[in-house]
């Protein structure tokens, strides 16, 4: 395996071997989209009809194309393996694994089902708490956003959430005790067109 891939694992805190993470990247490459998919064939005819008036391009997708679906491969793999088990994140918290599931279940954690088990993502937790103002924050978000969205969101640069006159991560903003109800405004917006 290539020395480069193992310092690039290394430098980036990620407790896999190359051969572990080009597995999950060869998971995450099957399960998250065919390579080309066809855009039109989500679409009625009439509803395929108005989106190519209105000059959108339903045609299938090419090579050239693939460098979105790579990063986004990418970045499900990283956050699968910086994500922590029910146990982990109970070891973390310094609680009952009971408590863990209770608080996935009412939306005070989140997380993601893989093959049966829970994954929590790290960027919600905080050296052996979570982030304060977490609560708030995962409320405003909608129901139908994956787990790799909010992990995008909470770790992006947001423009409206400065931290010492720069912009700052809605996690870093959280950490520097900005004001969740802040973040929370920007994150109910998740999956709304710009």
């Amino acid at each position: 395996m290539s020395p480069a891939l193992e310092t690039v694992l290394a430098k980036a805190g990620l407790q896999v071997s190359p051969d572990e993470f080009l597995a999950l990247v060869t998971d995450a490459a099957r399960r998250l989209a065919p390579p080309h998919p066809e855009p039109a064939t989500y679409f009625t005819p009439d509803q395929q009809a108005a989106l190519t008036d209105v000059g959108l391009d339903l045609s299938p997708a090419g090579p050239a194309d693939a460098r979105p679906r790579t990063r986004t491969v990418v970045a499900h793999a990283v956050l699968r393996d910086s994500a922590l088990t029910v146990n982990e994140a109970a070891r973390q918290l310094q609680v009952d694994t009971s408590r863990i599931r209770h608080r996935l279940g009412v939306g005070r954690l989140v997380g993601w089902k893989d093959r049966g088990s829970w994954r929590l993502p790290a960027w919600q937790f905080a050296g052996t708490g979570v982030l304060p103002g977490l609560e708030t924050v995962l409320a405003a978000i909608p129901s139908d956003q994956p787990a790799l969205v909010v992990a995008a969101f909470m770790t992006t640069l947001q423009e409206d959430l400065p931290v010492d006159g720069k912009p700052a991560t809605p996690r870093d903003w959280l950490l520097a005790g900005g004001d969740p109800r802040r973040a929370a405004d920007l994150a109910s917006t998740l999956g709304t067109p710009a």
